[in-house]
């Protein structure tokens, strides 16, 4: 007899579910995505110790009749596709035929549904794989599935579930995160008989977030204005610069409605907030695609969390496109100074890194110079030492609270205007003359009065800005200046890296690389750029040979350079207990407000953060 056989149904059905039940929440995934399938508006998911005791999920959908209420428990059994060719354009968040099988085969499974109309409904009950009994039932239209006693039959893998809370957690992320995705469906959970929470169906995506993470996190996000590109829509909401995450919880994306992962989305996402986040932050996104169910290939991981697309470049590039307009056009206004880097309690000071402090350098218009760590001639801080009122002998600056008023008298402060809830974003940009400068704090935060409150600006995070945008440009233009070496340098690359770099000798050269094979593998180096830092040139090489593979075709050859811009504008920009007079610093907010994008340093750190009224009042208990 040979070696091989057929493993028994039983158990076929419980390796299977090895793939599809990894625990409660891939119990609720499921059974939620085949009630949304079945047109349900109404879903109500109900859970004990954390859905490993209970799992009961209702819905309102269209029910089936006894013979697909049977049909359903066998395996690769399904209604949602007939033909391979249907296979290649999946338009339905379940396919396969495992779920229903797989949960069975490892719980103890009660299934109740009626159609419409039907004048009574079916109920069958399935043990631990086996069928116990089918009877007649009066459930209301719809279905019932109950999951009992998760993996009581296969204690090996029970023992492998986290706590109760834990398991819990889980299960509510992926609700949610299905609430999100059709907003339209009134979702409710209930946790241990405690309503954990209820959405009601709303026609606003940004009610229903709002209705989950928190209505002030929901009022700062930015809209994504519907964007078409190659085939690809692109539609949401995004965080502001500054808001960002230290994991990837609050990023999610739906392709047709079903929640997907996919690396090329990650970086498209990092290369549309580009500089407006932090290095190791994630952005906060609920990012929306539709595309042609024919592009995607959706069948690649068994919980369908994983998706290929025919043409990866156009997603990417139309998630770029979106993310990038939306950053430049609608962050019309400072970010909220509430929760900025976590998710909640008060926002975290931008770093100042005390390495980086150097003397006192007195603010002109931005000039890089091409020689390191050289921003301002003599000539330049004599004309703005010289365009600068006097002031009053021992007197300094900024240790008043309010701008000298022309007529030499002390100018009123104006009175605050009524609370009012912050209004929506405009496509209209701030200017200068919006703000009026009121001091600086610590000698780094400078203090402005707007309409809308009290505004701070870090004087290093702003000057970064200008400065980076502005050599930025010059790059563009002119290409990145380069200092010749003494002895070229003599670079031994893997084969690998030696083809890439052969391909990229003009990138290398924009970034003020001079570059050229040097026989087998061997790359010569007899130029680096001017305003390069580093004690091991050759190890900087390889990290942009790293950025290179990294980087898509479609990636601007100057985005491989920027952290070493946004480097060179860190040590030449002023710092923390620099001082700068008034005209100084209103120069400096005009440029900054010039900006593409002025509300992040090239790092991703916030350069001014606004502190509205309704926030001050609720700080001095003058409203709830």
């Amino acid at each position: 007899m040979g070696k091989i056989r057929l493993l028994p149904e039983a158990l076929a059905c419980q390796v299977a579910a090895g793939e599809v039940v990894e625990r409660p929440a891939s119990v609720v995934k499921e059974l939620v995505e085949n009630s949304l399938d079945a047109g349900a508006s109404n879903i109500e998911v109900r859970v004990q110790r954390g859905g490993i005791a209970l799992i009961r999920v209702t819905d309102d959908g269209c029910g089936m009749n006894r013979d697909d209420a049977l049909m359903c428990l066998e395996r690769n059994a399904t209604s949602k596709i007939r033909t391979k060719e249907d296979l290649g354009a999946i338009t339905t968040l379940g396919f396969r035929g495992e779920a229903i099988p797989s949960i069975a085969s490892v719980a103890k499974f009660r299934l109740a549904t009626r159609e419409p109309g039907a004048l009574t409904g079916t109920e069958v009950i399935v043990t631990g794989g086996k069928l116990e009994r089918v009877n007649d039932c009066g459930e209301p239209p719809g279905t019932q599935i109950e999951v009992r006693s998760l993996f009581f039959n296969l204690p090996a893998r029970r023992k492998f579930l986290r706590t109760e809370a834990t398991e819990y957690a889980h299960l509510e992320q992926v609700l949610k995160t299905q609430a999100i995705a059709h907003e339209r469906v009134r979702f409710s959970l209930v946790r241990d008989e405690r309503l954990a929470f209820q959405l009601p169906a709303t026609t606003s995506l940004r009610e229903r977030i709002g209705g989950l993470v928190g209505d002030d996190l929901a009022s700062r996000l930015l809209e994504i204005e519907p964007l078409e590109q190659k085939g690809v829509k692109v539609r949401g909401f995004i965080g502001p610069p500054g808001m960002g995450r230290s994991d990837r919880r609050q990023q999610l994306t739906f392709l047709n409605g079903r929640p997907v992962e996919a690396a090329i989305v990650t970086r498209a996402m990092r290369e549309g907030y580009h500089t407006a986040l932090m290095k190791g932050q994630y952005p906060v996104t609920f990012l929306f695609l539709e595309t042609d169910p024919a592009a995607v290939d959706v069948n690649v991981h068994p919980a369908k969390r994983e998706v290929r697309f025919h043409d990866g470049f156009a997603v990417q590039d139309a998630i770029v496109a979106a993310v990038s307009r939306t950053l430049r056009e609608r962050m019309t206004r400072p970010v909220s100074g509430v929760g900025l880097t976590g998710t909640s309690g008060a926002p975290k000071p931008p770093l100042v890194q005390e390495e980086l402090i150097e003397p006192a350098t007195v603010y002109s218009t931005p000039r890089l110079d091409p020689r390191p760590a050289q921003l301002f001639t003599a000539l330049e801080r004599q004309r703005v030492e010289q365009t600068t009122p006097p002031t009053e002998e021992g007197q300094a600056p900024h240790s008043t609270l309010s701008a000298p008023a022309p007529s030499g008298e002390t100018e009123p402060l104006p009175e605050p205007p009524a609370p009012v809830e912050p209004a929506p974003i405009t496509e209209e940009k701030p200017k200068a003359s919006d703000y009026r400068i009121i001091g600086v704090l610590g000698k780094l935060y400078v203090l402005l009065e707007a309409k809308e409150g009290l505004v701070l600006m870090d004087q290093h995070a702003a000057h970064e800005r200008v400065l980076f945008e502005d050599l930025r440009r010059r790059m563009e233009v002119e290409g990145a200046p380069s200092q010749r070496l003494l002895a070229p340098l003599m670079v031994d690359l893997p084969p690998r890296d030696f083809d890439l770099v052969s391909r990229h000798l003009e990138t290398l050269e924009r970034l003020g690389f001079g570059a050229e094979p040097f026989g087998g593998n061997t790359l010569k180096l007899d130029a680096l750029p001017a305003f390069l830092k580093r004690d091991d040139p050759e190890a900087f090489l390889h990290e942009v040979i790293q950025e290179i593979r990294v980087a898509s075709d479609r990636m601007s050859s100057l985005r491989l350079g920027e952290d070493l811009i946004a480097t060179t504008v860190c040590r030449a920009a002023v710092k923390a207990n620099d001082f700068l007079k008034e005209p100084e610093l209103r120069k400096l907010l005009e440029d900054l407000l010039r900006c593409d994008m002025p509300y992040c340093c090239p790092h991703g750190r916030p350069t001014l953060i606004q502190i509205g009224y309704a926030e001050l009042e609720r700080k001095f208990g003058r409203r709830a």
